[in-house]
C-alpha cells in the first residue's frame, strides 16, 4: 500500500498582495498570503481529503517559516522540507488594477529554492506516492533544479508512480525555446498532462484543443484547459468536452489552474471516469477564483459535492 496520494515539489514564496487597485508606488497597503503551484495543488488535495506530501528548499528566515507552518497547517506532510541559510525566501508582489487585470513583481532569483539539487530527494518517500505532481516551473528556476526533476521523474519511474504534469509555462523564467525543449522532455514522461490552450499551442505547434491532444500522443491522458469554456480530454479510450461552470464574478484569476488540477487529481485518485476527473477539476478551478489568493478559495469535500450538485453556487460560497 503507498502510504501518500500525492507528493510534489517546488518554490512557494510569500505573496504580497495590493489591497487597493491602485499601481504599486502609489500603494502602501498590502496583505500577506502564499503563493506556489505545487503547494496550492498540494493544499487543494488535501481540503479533498487526499493525504499530500510538499516539500522544497527555504530560506531559514521568517517567510521560510511562515510557508512551511502555512502549508503543514492545511494538514499537508512537509517533513521532507530542508531550511538553508544560503539564499532568503522568494517573494512576490500582486498588483491589481481591477478583479481580472492583474500585474505580478516576482523577487525570486538566486531564492532558497533555486538551490534544490537531486541529493536533496527522498526516494523512498516519492515511491511512497500513488502520484507525482510536476509542473514546468521548478526546472525553470536553476540547472540544479532541473536536475532535481529529471531525477525524481527517474524515481517515480522506478517505483512505479504515476506522473501528473503541469507544463505551467512562466516565460519570465526562462526563454520560450529552452522552456519548449525541457518542458517537451518531461511531457513524453508524464503519464497525465494538463496545458492550457496557449501552452498546448506553444509546446506543440498546433491549434485545436484534438490536434494538441494528438501531438502528444493517445498513450497518455491529456487534458487541455479551454478557459471558461471548460476542458478537452483524451485518454487511450476516450475524448470529449467538459463544459466549465459558470463564473459570476472573477475575484482573483490566478490560482485556477492549481485548483484545476487538485481536481482532476482527486478524480484520478477516487477512480472516477476521465470525464468526471475533469468536471471536479473545472468545479474547483471555478469556486477558486472567487476568492483573493491562490489557495483561499479551494474547497473542501463537501463544499464541491454540493457546488457540482448546484445546491450551492459561488454567490453562497462564504468569504
Amino acid at each position: 500500500m503507498k502510504e501518500l496520494d500525492v507528493v510534489t515539489f517546488g518554490e512557494t514564496m510569500v505573496l504580497f498582495t495590493s489591497e487597493l487597485m491602485l499601481p504599486i508606488e502609489y500603494n502602501d497597503r498590502f496583505y500577506k498570503q502564499i503563493g506556489g503551484a505545487e503547494s496550492n495543488v498540494a493544499i487543494g488535495l488535501r481540503r479533498l481529503g487526499h493525504s499530500v506530501g510538499w516539500f522544497s528548499k527555504l530560506g531559514n528566515d521568517p517567510f521560510g517559516r511562515y510557508i512551511h507552518k502555512f502549508i503543514r497547517g492545511e494538514g499537508v506532510d512537509t517533513s521532507r522540507c530542508i531550511y538553508t541559510d544560503e539564499a532568503p525566501t522568494g517573494i512576490f508582489f500582486k498588483e491589481k488594477y481591477s478583479a481580472t487585470n492583474l500585474k505580478v513583481y516576482y523577487y525570486r532569483k538566486n531564492s532558497a529554492a533555486s538551490l534544490l539539487t537531486p541529493d536533496d530527494l527522498d526516494e523512498d518517500y516519492i515511491a511512497s506516492a500513488k502520484i507525482l505532481h510536476l509542473t514546468g516551473i521548478t526546472p525553470a528556476l536553476s540547472p540544479t533544479c532541473r536536475e532535481t526533476v529529471f531525477k525524481a521523474i527517474e524515481i517515480a519511474k522506478k517505483n512505479e508512480v504515476k506522473i501528473v504534469f503541469d507544463p505551467n509555462i512562466r516565460l519570465k523564467l526562462w526563454d520560450k525555446e529552452k522552456a519548449k525543449s525541457v518542458l517537451l522532455e518531461i511531457a513524453k514522461e508524464a503519464d497525465i498532462i494538463l496545458p492550457g490552450l496557449d501552452e498546448g499551442e506553444m509546446l506543440s505547434g498546433r491549434k485545436t484543443p484534438e490536434e494538441i491532444a494528438d501531438f502528444f500522443g493517445k498513450e497518455k491522458t491529456v487534458i487541455i484547459k479551454i478557459g471558461e469554456k471548460g476542458a478537452y480530454y483524451q485518454s487511450k479510450n476516450e475524448s470529449g468536452y467538459v463544459e466549465g461552470f459558470p463564473v459570476s464574478q472573477i475575484v482573483d484569476p490566478v490560482g485556477a489552474g492549481d485548483g484545476f488540477a487538485a481536481g482532476v487529481i482527486s478524480g484520478i485518485l477516487r477512480n472516477e471516469s476521465i470525464y468526471s476527473a475533469v468536471k471536479r477539476g473545472n468545479a474547483v478551478g471555478a469556486m477558486a477564483v472567487g476568492m483573493s489568493g491562490d489557495v483561499e478559495g479551494l474547497p473542501r469535500s463537501e463544499e464541491l459535492e454540493e457546488f457540482i450538485k448546484g445546491v450551492i453556487s459561488l454567490q453562497d460560497v462564504k468569504r
